[in-house]
């Protein structure tokens, strides 16, 4: 076995890749891919088919349904829940329902966050704690709330930002506490 299994977790797939850690009481369902170096904490469930790139550390209590493809980088809070179906009805199931989800590299969601399904999160964004996201959010994005709205943007490195070295028409350029610049798009702001 190329990656660490705590004993008490279930793991039905095949494609799970080295270095990954899956610790107490998660359920890895078959045919779900994970990636490289990923850590899935206490109590994760995560559905047949879903796709989770290097990199992702997934918290406790999480819950992850088929449908949501999640890219490298990505940070999962505590109790996170990714849904697959806008009109849930337990007589009527087939996997028509399923809507895709998209977390895009390097984006984190804050714990006990409900991600309703069809959404991309655009990368490095950012997802406060207890909001319902209910629309796509940009990359670099700051959104949190119930339901989540845009509230500014966040650098590479978390922080949000406000010093703005240039502007155009297109464009806002921010330079960030930590050094790095980061270009958004002003259609992004819609």
């Amino acid at each position: 076995m190329k990656y660490f299994k705590h004993p008490t977790a279930v793991v039905e797939s095949n494609e799970i890749e080295e270095g990954t850690k899956i610790w107490h009481f998660a359920h890895i369902r078959e045919k779900a891919k994970i990636g490289r170096n990923c850590n899935i904490g206490k109590g994760v469930y995560i559905d047949i088919e879903v796709e989770i790139g290097n990199n992702v550390k997934i918290q406790n209590f999480v819950s992850i349904y088929r449908g949501v493809k999640i890219e490298e980088y990505v940070f999962i809070g505590p109790s996170v829940t990714f849904t697959n179906d806008l009109y849930p009805r337990v007589f009527i199931w087939n996997e028509d329902k399923i809507i895709p989800t998209l977390v895009k590299r390097g984006a984190s969601i804050g714990a006990n966050s409900t991600i309703i399904c069809g959404v991309t999160i655009g990368e490095y964004a950012m997802i406060g704690a207890g909001s319902v996201v209910t629309r796509d959010v940009p990359p670099f994005g700051l959104v949190y709330g119930n339901p989540a709205r845009l509230k500014g943007f966040v650098c590479y490195c978390g922080k949000k930002l406000s010093e703005i070295v240039e502007e155009n028409g297109e464009k806002i350029i921010y330079k960030c506490s930590c050094g790095k610049t980061v270009e958004i798009r002003k259609e992004w702001l819609k």
